[in-house]
């Protein structure tokens, strides 16, 4: 018998029937026929639901990863045909006065243009600096080595190589100002070596370059830039809103429990020190301004606090085991204040409200606090009994969480603070970064053996493009020692160069044969110079436009007398690719970098750092371990790439708890520090601390003396009478809680005695 749900309208043909069901056709002389309404409505729906694949033609991606090219975003074609014009008009007044070296201002004016206004300036400011060092210091090598190579050469490398070593311990473009100071040391004494005498007008024809190309790109990109400091008020309180934000969803899914908050919140922190990073550049942008930069800077440190402090909170809640219901209902009252954040900071007039909440849900906390303490001191509950357990465990996490709403209002404050100008403020705020001394001596050590080694191959073979070489060598060497792995980094270079040497060819030799006129110049020019441009803007060839644009205007030569003969420019081209070729070989050969091995140095460095927070007298600043760290972090995610290695990964969660133990320890001694302790309350966390002092990465004696330390706490807070000494213990117990969890979930990342590698499983 044929199931009724099968039974369909016998006005059905039978022709569909059939095809439909496939019964034969003498079933539709039944008068139980299956029914098929629902199915065809289904495979109705369905074939209106489903699209055919789209045939792409031949070559569609790498027409789509041309996309930059011939359909650039409107803010990489501005800046592509601002920074275009400027070079012309650079190179134009430059052939007009009738300069020996004419190129070198266009140059000048691709190497300083940035993306942003506060970018270039700054750059610009820097270049400045640094062109004057390196004059100055090429006329004083040229009169202490005349006629004396091998004095000569060795002097540039130290030079360039102490130039080098420095800028590795400096950031931003101060960096930059410091290895622009070595090769241009060494372009202005090589250009010398044929005319001594003439060093110092060499110097100054050098400096009229840079100050032209300068004065070129400040001019038209100031022509194209409006509402210049209104738009850097406005980029600071985006960021600064979109870092808010993020980390108060962050921690109220840390709160809730969310495994996997914890792994998003750790993106945060390389966001955060970019943020800061291009704080320097608003301010530039804003002009006369107060110190809403500082404020910014403030806010974003806290933010990095308060991430910190959820990543304790997290490590309290799992040490702890269950919450108390109390706690419960605290943190949900929290996380719907967090969750609802962000669109409050949308309304400056908002900001009081949010900040009177905040003091608010504090309130609650503490009130909590005191209820459990007058419960424990009622009586109620024989000492040591599991009520009094649970009801310290309550103030523990209650205080904890009160403290972490207090850095939230710290950041909100300071985020207020950044957004108008506070009459009579003196505030200043700076992060530390991480410096690498190991890496520093590479650096410098690497590039003083590269100019040396191109120095002894001109000796020995005379080439005639030598000097060229030698010069190119310190330009490529300059620009990358301080890359954190310059091996990538030239051999986009190198790459740049090539499309450099191929453009130039065909300028060179059949668009500009003849000497042209400063319109046809300027016409033939335009759109290679614009298509680097629209590269520079586009990240995965932005490496690569950088030697583009740079080289260019170099390899075609132009000037007032004639044109580049065809032996000048392949033997310019050859010696051009063939010093960005030795200086790849140098940088995979001399001293290499390694990812592991700088890994290894930072782990070091924290388990010393550690110590050092344990017995360092002044009691070190909670915002220079933040800023030291989340430095060490973000360099950590940029080697990880787009999908980290489980080794990566292991780093990644080893350094945020160096930096969660390091900011409790801090805690700690800042707990001594306020006296309110009893003497035998104090041994203990005096007994952790020493075990800190002298801790070696063998996490086993630290931990146990952190959880000695607070189940001693425990037992003297509850004999303990005295309010504000109880209240001082729970506060330093939900610290050694913090201390002893992270040492033994990260016992092996923090034992430096051996490698530290994760296996997938």
């Amino acid at each position: 018998m044929i199931d009724d749900r099968y039974a369909i309208s016998p006005s059905l043909p039978s022709d569909a029937f059939c095809s439909i069901t496939g019964y034969p056709p003498s079933c539709r002389k039944l008068r139980i026929v299956p029914v098929v309404q629902s199915s065809v409505s289904a495979l109705l729906a369905r074939l209106s639901l489903w699209r055919p694949h789209t045939i792409r033609p031949p070559g569609h991606d790498r027409l789509n990863r041309l996309k930059w090219l011939y359909a650039p975003k409107a803010d990489a074609l501005g800046f592509a045909v601002r920074t275009t014009i400027a070079a012309l008009l650079a190179l134009v007044v430059a052939l007009w006065m009738e300069l020996d070296s004419p190129q070198w201002a266009p140059m000048t004016v691709w190497i300083v243009a940035q993306g942003s206004r506060g970018e270039s300036l700054s750059k610009a400011r820097w270049r400045l600096v640094g062109t004057v060092v390196g004059a100055v210091s090429a006329v004083a090598l040229i009169a202490a080595f005349p006629q004396a190579p091998w004095l000569f050469f060795p002097a540039i490398g130290i030079w360039i190589g102490l130039c080098c070593g420095l800028a590795t311990l400096v950031r931003n473009f101060r960096s930059y100002a410091l290895v622009l100071s070595g090769y241009t040391c060494a372009i202005i004494a090589l250009d010398a070596i044929r005319s001594p005498d003439d060093v110092f007008m060499i110097a100054m024809a050098r400096s009229t370059y840079i100050i032209l190309g300068l004065v070129c790109e400040s001019l038209i990109a100031g022509l194209f830039s409006h509402n210049l400091a209104q738009t850097a008020r406005r980029n600071i309180r985006e960021k600064l809103q979109t870092a808010l934000s993020s980390a108060s969803v962050a921690i109220a899914d840390l709160l809730a429990g969310d495994e996997q908050a914890f792994v998003r919140s750790r993106a945060l922190f390389g966001a955060l020190l970019s943020i800061n990073d291009q704080i320097e550049f608003s301010e530039i942008e804003m002009g006369p301004h107060g110190h809403e930069g500082d404020h910014a800077r403030a806010a974003l440190a806290a933010v990095s606090v308060l991430l910190s402090r959820g990543l304790g909170m997290t490590a309290r809640m799992k040490a702890l085991g269950a919450a108390p219901q109390a706690f419960v209902e605290t943190s949900l009252l929290v996380r719907t204040f967090l969750l609802a954040l962000a669109p409050r900071l949308q309304d400056d007039d908002g900001i009081p409200l949010v900040i009177e909440d905040l003091r608010s849900l504090r309130a609650v906390c503490r009130q909590q606090v005191v209820n459990a303490l007058t419960e424990e001191t009622n009586g109620q509950h024989p000492p040591g009994s599991p009520q009094i357990q649970a009801l310290l465990d309550l103030r523990i996490l209650h205080s904890a969480l009160e403290e972490l709403l207090a850095e939230l209002q710290q950041a909100i404050e300071e985020f207020d603070a950044s957004q108008h100008v506070v009459r009579g403020d003196h505030f200043h705020f700076r992060l530390q970064s991480h410096r690498d001394l190991k890496e520093a001596a590479h650096n410098g050590i690497r590039a003083a053996v590269a100019i040396t080694s191109a120095g002894l191959i001109w000796e020995v073979t005379s080439w005639p493009s030598g000097l060229g070489f030698i010069t190119m060598v310190a330009v490529t060497c300059g620009l990358f020692a301080t890359r954190e792995n310059p091996v990538v980094g030239t051999m986009n270079f190198l790459r740049g160069a090539v499309w450099a040497v191929g453009v130039s060819f065909v300028l060179v030799m059949l668009i500009l044969p003849r000497p042209a006129e400063y319109e046809m110049l300027a016409a033939c020019l335009a759109l290679p110079m614009i298509a680097g441009g629209l590269a520079t803007r586009n990240p995965a060839t932005a490496g690569a436009a950088a030697a583009y644009t740079l080289f260019l205007p170099n390899l075609v030569g132009p000037s007032n007398q004639g044109r580049l003969n065809e032996i000048a420019y392949f033997n310019a081209s050859f010696a051009l690719l063939c010093s960005i070729g030795f200086a790849v070989l140098i940088f995979r050969t001399i001293l290499p970098f390694s990812s592991a091995d700088e890994r290894w140095r930072m782990r070091n460095r924290n388990l010393h750092d550690l110590r050092h927070l344990a017995s360092a007298t002044p009691v070190p600043q909670v915002r220079d371990w933040i800023g030291r760290n989340t430095d060490r972090f973000s360099r950590l995610i940029r080697h990880a790439g787009p999908t980290p290695t489980p080794t990566i990964e292991a780093y990644l969660q080893g350094t945020l708890s160096a930096m969660t133990i390091g900011l409790n320890i801090i805690r700690l001694r800042t707990v001594l520090a306020r006296d309110q302790l009893p003497l035998q309350a104090r041994r203990p966390i005096t007994l952790v601390l020493g075990r800190m002092a002298q801790f070696t990465g063998r996490y086993g004696r630290t931990a146990n003396a952190a959880r000695a330390a607070t189940a001693s706490l425990r037992r003297i807070e509850a004999r303990e009478t005295n309010i504000g000494a109880r209240i001082e213990m729970t506060r330093a117990i939900a610290y050694l809680l913090v201390i002893s969890y992270e040492l033994d979930a990260n016992a092996a990342f923090l034992d430096a005695s051996r490698p530290y590698r994760i296996v997938a499983a």
